[in-house]
């Protein structure tokens, strides 16, 4: 029955959440390719939030084909002169092309032009990310919580070290803590590497080293994760503060999270390759929906604020240099701008059909994790 009553409520709450997220992250990455291409002077004939059949749809007065799709997994962008939404050129109709078509056809666009429509989709995830802090911070500001330990997780490296309730954490390696949250954030990037961490105990302050490991815990909102960390819980009755920023510093701070948050993908990316951090932590669009329905339940802003943390993973994870990602795309141009010349018809081929193994692969791997979260194996 719990298996039957966490569907309904994905279903019902969930799943309406994940659209939202969805729908402004793929939105705005889309808008970023579509905007320059438009500027490029490229005929785009789709915009597509989602993929598969066609929900609803229009044309616009430049007849570019806007439409909502059945497929709620992302969305694409299809240029004049593409062969299908991953901007596969069509090579056989790039050929046989008039001038007029060649002028308005991605493919016959210059290499610069290629690399900034490409480029633009992850830009626009950063600067919709950026957007976002922004405005939370100026309209509510950012409240601070007082590092005080509440309690220590038992078998714990913080209880190996001895630290305590009470504790109040100031500094780790050498970096000022504030703010609880600043504990997880240091500590989760330091998988094997030796911490100092300055405890003050009363009116005492003193040092001890410890290694943060790997470690399961339950979290109210992303439930049974298995994280690096200390082991030190926040006491609930510690003191908070709330900062108040003007434009300029709230921008400043904007871009520090940004950096964080690829900071800390980059690293966890690597942490799982070198089997420092459990690859069941991924989640798919079930296990996005059941995060977003939580969220959603603190508040629409909090929810907003959850699409901003994603939309800069997004725009990263199209960085990387995987054929069929825009990261790909950019790897074929960088080889191309050093060789004089395109790559070669096979090579393009097979780094697609790679690219697609591997994207088809993770796929695969956040499904079965979402299915695992949710019992059902």
């Amino acid at each position: 029955m719990t298996v039957i009553h966490d569907l309904v409520q994905w279903f019902l709450y969930g799943f309406p959440a994940y659209i939202f997220l969805i729908t402004v992250v793929v939105f705005f990455h889309e808008l970023g390719h579509f905007s320059v291409a438009r500027w490029c002077g490229v005929k785009v004939e789709t915009f597509s939030i989602g993929f598969g059949p066609e929900i609803f749809g229009w044309f616009d007065r430049k007849g570019t084909r806007w439409k909502i799709s059945w497929i709620p997994f992302g969305g694409y962008v299809r240029f004049f002169g593409d062969e299908n939404a991953a901007s596969l050129p069509d090579r056989d109709k790039a050929a046989h092309m008039t001038a007029e078509e060649r002028r308005v056809a991605f493919p016959h666009k210059s290499l610069a032009q290629r690399a900034a429509i490409v480029a633009a989709g992850p830009v626009a995830n950063f600067i919709l990310a950026i957007a976002i802090f922004w405005g939370a911070l100026l309209a509510f500001g950012y409240t601070k919580v007082e590092p005080l330990v509440g309690s220590v997780r038992a078998n714990s490296v913080a209880q190996s070290v001895g630290i305590k309730k009470g504790d109040i954490i100031r500094s780790i390696n050498g970096q000022r803590i504030d703010d609880f949250l600043a504990i997880r954030e240091v500590v989760s990037l330091s998988a094997g590497k030796d911490l100092v961490i300055e405890v003050q105990r009363g009116d005492r302050v003193f040092k001890v080293h410890g290694t943060p490991r790997l470690m399961k815990v339950e979290d109210k909102i992303a439930g049974t994760q298995n994280i690096v960390g200390l082991g030190v819980i926040s006491d609930d009755h510690a003191k908070l503060t709330t900062v108040k920023y003007g434009p300029i510093d709230a921008m400043g701070v904007s871009l520090g999270r940004v950096w964080l948050i690829v900071h800390g993908t980059l690293t966890t990316v690597w942490q799982m390759v070198a089997g420092q951090v459990d690859m069941s932590q991924l989640r798919g669009p079930v296990g996005m929906a059941g995060l977003a329905q939580k969220v959603a339940a603190i508040s629409f802003w909090s929810l907003v604020q959850l699409a901003a943390v994603i939309s800069v993973s997004i725009g990263l994870v199209n960085l990387f240099p995987i054929p069929m990602l825009d990261g790909g795309h950019l790897l074929y141009y960088a080889c191309e701008a050093v060789l004089g010349r395109p790559l070669g018809e096979r090579a393009q081929d097979v780094g697609y059909r790679l690219g697609l193994a591997a994207v088809l692969g993770l796929v695969l791997l956040v499904t079965w994790n979402d299915l695992v979260r949710l019992n059902l194996f």
